[in-house]
């Protein structure tokens, strides 16, 4: 088993040393208008390289999440083309990364899974708990977004709504303030509130086909292009011109 390609490496290595640029800008095709591009930011939730007895190089996933409810999913489901824009301004080098969204959801909207997660699936990854594990990582504040009205809905009295909305959505059987103590019976989410909150949770992987790296923190600027093999997944590089 070989080892990573360079380009994993090097965003490894910036965000060793700058945790916090971990938004990136993720592109899909609407699919109403194959024309016209849709865009918005993502937060990158780590690399995932399950394993693989068909390759011997490591494949390299990148992970991010999103609601079931909202168009990129019906957009990767039409067309699982996207691009990333990956800009981490503490080293001054941007990434576009080209390759296939796909959608893991709960396992009771499975309709919904794209590409190939049932072949990864029979390489021994668990997905279902990895789903869980990411949604656990979150804020209760960021947890409870997923018990809210489908994003995009309008609202029609928004100050009433919002406050209908819940506040924070614990792990069951870890209901705490932020400071430690115990929230009182009347403030703990309802475990439905959990239930509905995770099954709307879904992984947004992205599997690369080709790597853009431009470094504009040396003089002269540098860029280097990657392709991904279709056999065997190995990684081609070439330095082109900035």
């Amino acid at each position: 088993m070989t080892g990573y390609p360079r380009w994993k490496t090097v965003i490894s290595d910036a965000l060793s040393k700058y945790p916090r640029s971990v938004v990136f800008q993720l592109a899909t095709m609407d699919d109403t208008n194959p024309l016209e591009p849709q865009v918005r930011s993502h937060i990158f939730r780590g690399f995932i390289t399950p394993p693989s007895s068909t390759s011997k190089h490591l494949p390299v996933l990148l992970l991010t999440s999103t609601d079931i409810r909202t168009p990129k999913v019906k957009q990767m489901m039409a067309n699982p083309h996207v691009q990333i824009h990956w800009y981490i301004e503490d080293t001054r080098e941007q990434f576009r990364i080209a390759g296939l969204g796909r959608i893991i959801p709960s396992p009771e909207y499975k309709y919904l899974c794209t590409g190939d997660s049932k072949v990864l699936a029979e390489e021994g990854f668990d997905w279902e708990a990895k789903r869980v594990s990411v949604f656990k990582s979150l804020s209760p504040h960021m947890r409870a977004s997923w018990c809210r009205p489908p994003p995009g809905s309008i609202l029609e009295n928004p100050e009433e709504e919002i406050k209908r909305w819940p506040p924070r959505v614990d792990v069951p059987g870890e209901e705490q303030n932020e400071d430690g103590s115990p929230v009182s019976d009347e403030d703990k989410q309802r475990n439905e509130n959990w239930e509905t909150a995770l099954s709307r949770f879904a992984l947004v992987l992205i599997d690369p086909k080709g790597v853009d790296y431009l470094n504009m923190g040396v003089v002269p600027n540098r860029r280097y292009m990657f392709r991904k093999g279709e056999e065997e997944g190995e990684w081609g590089e070439m330095e082109i011109v900035a």
